[in-house]
């Protein structure tokens, strides 16, 4: 039994990722976490920043991170310590520590006007 052969198949453009690096990214090392800190401190992006040090905090996937509530960070009007978040992939708690500086930066950000009456502790920056 034999094969016929086929003409070869060539695409019409480069791939999109050729001489890229690709897989997995080096994490981020302290210095230039806090080189970001610092950029968006004295930009003064406050939504980003308390965004950034909230990620770095809990670990979370980005999509249980955009999806956290109001409620879930904050009681009686203060933000909490620690935190429970169920993450999405896995439907487990996950339940994390908030920092110093993440709980000034998440209540900076939610004396803007966009957080007057959210439900969700990051908007979509388009209204």
């Amino acid at each position: 039994m034999e094969t016929p052969n086929l003409p070869a198949i060539r695409a019409l453009r480069p791939a999109r990722n050729k001489g890229r690096i690709v897989g997995q990214k080096r994490p981020l090392k302290p210095k230039h976490v806090w080189a970001i800190r610092v950029r968006l401190e004295l930009a003064e992006n406050h939504r980003d920043l308390a965004l950034f040090n909230m990620a770095i905090d809990s670990k979370l996937r980005g999509c249980d991170l955009v999806k956290m509530k109001v409620v879930d960070v904050m009681a009686s009007g203060q933000i909490k310590e620690r935190a429970s978040v169920l993450q999405s992939k896995t439907r487990k708690p996950v339940r994390f520590e908030i920092s110093e500086g993440t709980r000034a930066s998440v209540e900076k950000w939610m004396e803007n006007e966009l957080m007057v009456d959210s439900e969700y502790l990051w908007p979509g920056r388009f209204h």
